[in-house]
């Protein structure tokens, strides 16, 4: 295929997960360790290496659902990869599920880069390692391919905020799907940008210790108003404050009944809750509330409307393991044979999945308490340690278990009395 080759090929050569993907040459170096949000600027295809354990995640949930989950069986998995840019979240799924899943996948990448479609397809032809049903890179916009045919699965994973994609993408969707979606808008939808949050999403957030997951649920009710106005609900599966994104991965299933109840999964955030307001649970830095409970939208107390429902399935992130991450996606010793490297980029994997399995024992619970906000409430001399208390409140015959979240936190059903009496 040396005609195909897109124009600088092989350029440089990077390894995420254990899948090498060519990009052209016009990449300095050391600028794909990059912790946070790339930049677009002077690249003739969008890479960016932070946002690698979002993509390792995608594999381990792909894996899931196509063994054991919504799409379990022998047929054939149309998926969209909507904003593709360098395409690596395709080819890591390419080179990286179990063969027996990557033969059912029917892949289709866009992009409005003609550049980044061309270097994804000869990434794809030089370095496939099994076949697909197909491989389609297509130059365009992602809501008009949307609409192109029915999807198994859809990814969106912009370079600002999502919305306007999901109206198109999800009345796009088979009848059940899986929808991933990305938010890099993240200072909107955790208030400290309450414009655009208002104009993008119809919330309010309070900018507090717990904003990110305000930001997640806000993202989950947006997902879930608009698939309702298709007819369809939601099951979130994984909810991830990550580094400067925020990502919600949900099941998408056509049901009239359920779409007309959407209401009931959506609700109101309330900090510092009056006793009127939390009852037994007064003390406690925040509740959540249905919908229907009158609020007063001037106080600043107030966030949402926003999901109140679980924000996670306990099956799928249980599977979210080291052992299953490192089966995955950890390069080989012929891949890296530097030693230490190796240990690193193991360790990086492992990072991207951290507590995810053990907190979907206490998933059910809404109660995300963050440990530095309970020392400050309780005037302690120093946080808890989110590990000791997780155990104890265990011991004590509730769920609780460290929270996969950007701040030393734990997520629990106890009530509140029995936090403030263990850490008193």
């Amino acid at each position: 295929m040396g005609e195909d080759l897109p124009m600088g090929w092989p350029g440089e050569v990077l390894l995420e997960g254990r899948t090498h993907i060519h990009l052209p040459s016009n990449y300095v170096e050391g600028e794909v360790n990059l912790a946070g949000p790339a930049s677009k600027k002077e690249r003739s295809v969008f890479h960016n290496h932070a946002m690698s354990g979002n993509r390792t995640r995608s594999i381990l949930l792909m894996a899931h659902e196509m063994s054991v989950g919504l799409l379990a069986g022998d047929k054939p998995v149309r998926m969209l990869d909507s904003l593709a840019a360098s395409g690596v979240r395709s080819l890591r799924l390419c080179h990286e599920l179990p063969d027996e899943l990557v033969k059912r996948l029917d892949l289709t990448l866009c992009d409005l880069n003609s550049d980044s479609m061309e270097w994804a397809k000869a990434n794809y032809h030089c370095n496939s390692a099994s076949e697909l049903i197909g491989f389609h890179p297509i130059v365009g916009d992602a809501r008009q391919i949307a609409l192109s045919r029915g999807w198994q699965w859809v990814d969106i994973d912009p370079f600002g905020s999502p919305i306007p994609f999901l109206d198109p993408v999800i009345q796009s969707l088979a009848r059940k799907a899986v929808l991933e979606v990305t938010a890099t808008d993240v200072a909107a939808l955790t208030g400290s940008s309450p414009a655009p949050l208002m104009r993008r999403y119809g919330a309010r957030a309070r900018l507090d210790e717990i904003a990110h997951d305000t930001g997640l649920r806000i993202l989950l009710a947006t997902v879930a108003r608009t698939a309702a106005q298709h007819d369809r609900i939601i099951e979130p599966v994984l909810s991830v404050w990550d580094s400067h994104h925020l990502r919600v991965s949900v099941r998408v299933i056509r049901s009239l009944d359920g779409a007309s109840i959407v209401e009931e999964k959506l609700g109101w955030r309330i900090a510092e809750p009056t006793v009127e307001e939390a009852g037994d649970e007064h003390g406690c830095g925040h509740i959540l509330v249905p919908l229907s409970t009158p609020v007063n939208l001037s106080d600043k107390r107030i966030s949402g409307p926003l999901w109140i429902g679980q924000i996670g399935d306990e099956d799928v992130m249980s599977s979210m393991t080291e052992e299953q991450v490192l089966t995955l996606c950890s390069p080989t010793e012929e891949q890296v044979d530097d030693d230490t490297e190796l240990r690193l980029r193991r360790r990086s994997l492992e990072r991207s999945i951290r507590h995810i399995a053990g907190e979907a024992k206490a998933i059910h619970s809404s109660n995300l308490i963050v440990v530095d906000e309970l020392a400050s409430r309780l005037k302690l001399p120093s946080p808890p340690s989110p590990a000791k208390l997780a155990t104890k409140l265990t011991e004590m015959g509730h769920a609780a278990e460290v929270a996969a979240y950007g701040k030393p936190a734990i997520r629990t059903d106890a009530p509140w009395s029995d936090i403030v009496t263990l850490v008193s």
